[in-house]
């Protein structure tokens, strides 16, 4: 799993309408899923209700507490033999790095002041998603054991390859009291 994390807000952050994640990645198989998640991360001071700043949480308190909660805001998986076509699955090319495009589908969040956006990437998703053989195969649910392998999986960030995520930001008008 890769992990990016933002700084604490300064100010809120507005998003809303269509996110996606535009990747550049590669694998050392030749099939393979990418799962995007886009995470509202509340601070680790998040909830102090009825603590004691002195002692800190009772037993279990923290445990049920909002605390580093990470919500989920959007969650996504792209699967790479349908990357060219859903119709006529095709298998990738080994280490050969390709854009992937992953809707993440419309959202209106707002991240607030103190919380953090984290960006997580990862190739598997089991047991939310089927696992996926690294191997192109005619169908994933007719793999044999011997199907499954081990891949490495590559995101690309750089000028030339430029995996990014795209949230719309909107810019709130505050109305005068």
């Amino acid at each position: 799993m890769l992990s990016f994390v933002s700084d604490p807000l300064d100010h809120d952050l507005t998003v809303a309408g269509t996110l996606a994640a535009n990747l550049f990645a590669s694998t050392s198989g030749t099939d393979s899923d990418f799962v995007v998640k886009l995470i509202d991360v509340y601070p680790d001071n998040a909830q102090k209700k009825g603590w004691n700043t002195e002692e800190g949480p009772k037993p279990g308190q923290y445990a049920e507490s909002l605390n580093g909660y990470e919500l989920p805001i959007a969650m996504e998986v792209r699967r790479g033999r349908y990357l060219t076509s859903y119709e006529k699955p095709q298998a990738l090319k080994p280490n050969q790095p390709t854009e992937w495009n992953i809707p993440l589908r419309d959202h209106d969040h707002v991240f607030v002041k103190g919380h953090r956006i984290m960006v997580q990437i990862q190739s598997t998703w089991f047991p939310v998603i089927d696992r996926n053989p690294q191997k192109f195969v005619p169908s994933i649910y007719q793999a044999t054991a011997s199907d499954f392998v081990p891949a490495t999986q590559r995101i690309y960030c750089s000028t030339t390859m430029p995996s990014r995520l795209v949230l719309p930001v909107h810019a709130l008008k505050r109305q005068a009291a």
